[in-house]
């Protein structure tokens, strides 16, 4: 099966900064399968690690494409893609 590739765009009002990225890099470790991010044309970081995910520099309104290979993967990239997509810091 090829890997399942999906766009999103970011709704945390500061970005990915610590807290949303904790979260997004938290769940897509606990996914267990292979699973990258990428801004742009950007090159693709491992989405497991908080610090390559923080290293992107996402914004606010900016889009990236999340790609996840394995059993799941298309439920997987749903569950990501609404961590993404919600606005954390409105919730603090």
């Amino acid at each position: 099966m090829p890997p399942i590739s999906r766009t999103v765009r970011i709704g945390s009002a500061h970005g990915l900064h610590a807290r949303p990225a904790k979260l997004f890099a938290q769940a897509a470790k606990d996914a267990g399968i292979p699973i990258t991010i990428a801004k742009d044309a950007g090159g693709p970081v491992n989405a497991a690690s908080i610090l390559g995910v923080i290293a992107l520099g996402v914004e606010q309104g900016d889009y990236v494409t999340l790609t996840a290979d394995g059993d799941n993967a298309d439920a997987t990239l749903d569950r990501l893609a609404e961590l993404l997509t919600t606005d954390h810091d409105a919730e603090a």
